[in-house]
């Protein structure tokens, strides 16, 4: 079976860190770091989740929360016994163009027993969160982001995110050409070779897939190339070697399709994405 997940990972990584292990009593505000999404792991204890202008949320049973996004959240828990918690900053690389990030719902919650195939790694993150042992916060960062993973592959199996990237990649049909385009994309897709890596026809597949990813085909391979583009200006390329990176024939090319994506020419959107303002 196509791997859904090992081209997204690898053009688009993730990193944890983590910033908190042990009892949260009582009221806790989180204010995420700037950019950052979290993913908190509640070992056991209840804890009520509020959201600004929304009900609060309690749960009684060991549960991860991810939050893909920055967004503050509260949590509160009782004063004397409080709640065990294993808490991380996730660095999506990209920042808000990164296409894991986005295809996220704002918020996640998912009891730890049903995520497949996470019970050990759970239990030596935990483990190690909660010891001081040499080396802790290196592993514990990649036990995260193991888990994060993790969360993504369930998530997909699972069938709970409805429209978008993931809920594509969760289609048996459609995720062929979602991979085909995450792959490769520098070559010359169109709808019918697109369609034709779904096993679909023309029309059948370009109804399924704005229906389950929300946009049509060519909107989603422009919107993945100018991804890679924003992620290989950031690292210095020159913009002529990025068109052809990336499937467009020309500076001109790329240009146009940044500027639809974005509403800025690369150039722009590389001087505000780095602090610069000169022009």
């Amino acid at each position: 079976m196509t791997d859904r997940l090992e081209a997204l990972l690898e053009r688009f990584s993730a990193s944890a860190r983590l910033f908190h292990a042990g009892a949260l009593c009582g009221i806790n505000d989180l204010a995420p770091e700037h950019g950052a999404g979290q993913l908190h792991l509640v070992r056991g204890g209840a804890v009520e989740i509020v959201h600004d202008g929304e009900p609060g949320l309690r749960i009684d049973a060991p549960s991860l929360l991810l939050y893909p996004r920055p967004m503050a959240h509260r949590f509160i828990t009782d004063g004397e016994r409080g709640a065990d918690l294993a808490c991380a900053n996730l660095h999506f690389e990209g920042g808000a163009a990164n296409p894991i990030a986005t295809a996220l719902p704002g918020f996640v919650c998912i009891a730890l027993d049903e995520i497949d195939g996470a019970a050990h790694v759970l239990a030596l993150l935990f483990e190690e969160a909660f010891d001081h042992r040499c080396g802790r916060q290196a592993l514990v960062n990649r036990l995260f982001e193991v888990v994060l993973i993790q969360v993504l592959r369930h998530l997909m199996e699972s069938g709970r995110t409805r429209v978008g990237m993931l809920a594509g990649l969760s289609h048996p049909q459609l995720r062929h050409a979602l991979v085909a385009i995450h792959e490769t994309p520098d070559r010359d897709w169109t709808l019918d070779s697109l369609a034709a890596r779904a096993g679909m026809s023309r029309s059948v597949f370009a109804n399924a897939f704005r229906d389950a990813v929300g946009c049509t085909p060519g909107t989603y391979l422009q919107q993945w190339r100018v991804g890679l583009a924003q992620q290989a200006l950031l690292s210095g390329r020159p913009l002529k070697l990025i068109a052809m990176e990336v499937g467009y024939g020309s500076e001109a090319a790329l240009s146009r399709a940044f500027k639809a994506s974005t509403g800025m020419s690369p150039r722009l959107w590389k001087n505000e994405a780095l602090g610069n303002k000169s022009p």
